[in-house]
């Protein structure tokens, strides 16, 4: 197993250089002694996307929270699955998080995660519940629907006849396209935001694993599990969602009975990267 993870300083761990065999990646932080640790908040990325998506939100609760990112198998510095074998399943992605915490020794953590990383989030919540005591979804996938504009790179990534192409060359204008979709305010997307979304893409092994997580992992039909979850959930979403409907965050609402649901009417399918300052108020 590898694995790319960051913590904050407030991670009582005690295992910030140390390696899960010979590839797990923490990159360290300095904490003071404390007799009561702190909770922790575990932040999971979406497609194509990196932990550093999260640094706004990890820089706000570092003060008072263990906060703990991680780039998923497939996607940032962790790349693809070390075993070939592996699908890009959801439930594998659940096990992959619970191996990380199990590593770091953390239990009982809130769980926070964005479209896909939203969907790891609360399926991980149903296969482990006893490790997650909260649930934050921000723009998660869950149920089907039908988006208003999907970027390029999903697109091109879906068709395995363009797999060959897209291996070998991804432009970044494909790149730029894709982060500017996501976003509600385009004068946000900066060059260097792109560069990090693009450089990280080429990663070797990344483009073949964003080809088959596309093909191997969007499925509903694990969508009644949704019912089943019973801990304090905050759903967060952006009015000006292209990719998946605000709809579907009343569906979330509707479904988890201990749930509360957030609408920021200015922004879009990545609300944490494009306002952080406005949406971690509610999650602190």
């Amino acid at each position: 197993m590898q694995a790319h993870v960051a913590q904050s300083g407030k991670c009582d761990t005690n295992l910030n250089k140390v390696s899960m065999g010979k590839a797990f990646n923490a990159e360290p932080k300095v904490m003071s002694s404390r007799t009561k640790p702190p909770e922790t908040i575990v932040l999971l990325h979406g497609t194509s996307a990196s932990l550093h998506t999260w640094e706004g939100w990890s820089k706000a609760l570092s003060e008072q929270y263990c906060v703990v990112s991680m780039d998923l198998p497939g996607f940032g510095l962790t790349g693809p699955y070390v075993d070939e074998r592996t699908h890009y399943s959801y439930e594998n992605y659940a096990t992959f998080v619970i191996q990380v915490l199990n590593h770091l020794k953390l239990d009982r953590v809130t769980l926070a995660g964005n479209s896909l990383g939203g969907k790891v989030a609360w399926r991980t919540a149903a296969l482990y519940p006893e490790h997650i005591s909260r649930l934050i979804l921000v723009d998660a996938v869950g149920y089907s629907s039908m988006p208003k504009h999907v970027p390029i790179g999903f697109k091109l990534a879906e068709y395995s006849v363009m797999s060959p192409i897209l291996n070998r060359i991804l432009p970044r204008s494909v790149v730029e396209k894709s982060v500017l979709s996501v976003y509600a305010d385009d004068s946000k997307v900066n060059d260097a935001l792109v560069d990090r979304y693009y450089e990280l893409t080429l990663r070797q092994g990344n483009r073949q694993a964003l080809s088959r997580r596309l093909n191997e992992t969007d499925d509903d039909s694990d969508q009644a599990q949704i019912k089943q979850l019973d801990i304090p959930t905050l759903i967060l979403w952006g009015a000006k969602d292209a990719l998946i409907p605000v709809g579907n965050a009343m569906l979330f609402h509707r479904d988890i009975r201990n749930s509360q649901l957030k609408i920021f009417d200015n922004l879009g399918h990545v609300l944490h990267e494009e306002d952080p300052l406005a949406t971690i108020e509610v999650v602190k």
